[in-house]
């Protein structure tokens, strides 16, 4: 949504007008934030998305995540804590993502991966 991208401005319009969360991993909004980012965008952005912590909790369903498919923190730390947190939403839940792969193993085919 940051970028504008068409797709993903039209797909969580129709998950909202269907009364569905959209809902965002606050560690997602680290991997948004460059040198270029609009900070003022960024937050009108945020305040439309309900925005998950993660807290001791949900760092230690992350770990188990990666453990059980055999991926490092060091790399897939933001990874596991994004699923963890699609994990815990009330199905049926779609994740918009450019990184189908990882996202597979770490939900399996318990969340429905939408590439963007």
């Amino acid at each position: 949504m940051l970028a504008d991208d068409e797709t993903v401005v039209a797909l969580v319009a129709e998950a909202r007008s269907r009364g569905m969360d959209v809902v965002i991993c606050a560690l997602t909004t680290i991997e948004a934030v460059h040198a270029r980012t609009d900070k003022a965008r960024l937050r009108r952005l945020l305040s439309g998305l309900r925005v998950i912590p993660v807290g001791d909790e949900e760092a230690k369903a992350a770990s188990a995540l990666l453990m059980g498919v055999g991926l490092h923190g060091h790399t897939y730390a933001i990874d596991a804590a994004v699923a963890e947190a699609a994990l815990r939403q009330q199905r049926p839940v779609v994740m918009l993502t450019s990184d189908t792969d990882d996202m597979a193993k770490l939900c399996g085919d318990r969340v429905r991966l939408v590439a963007v």
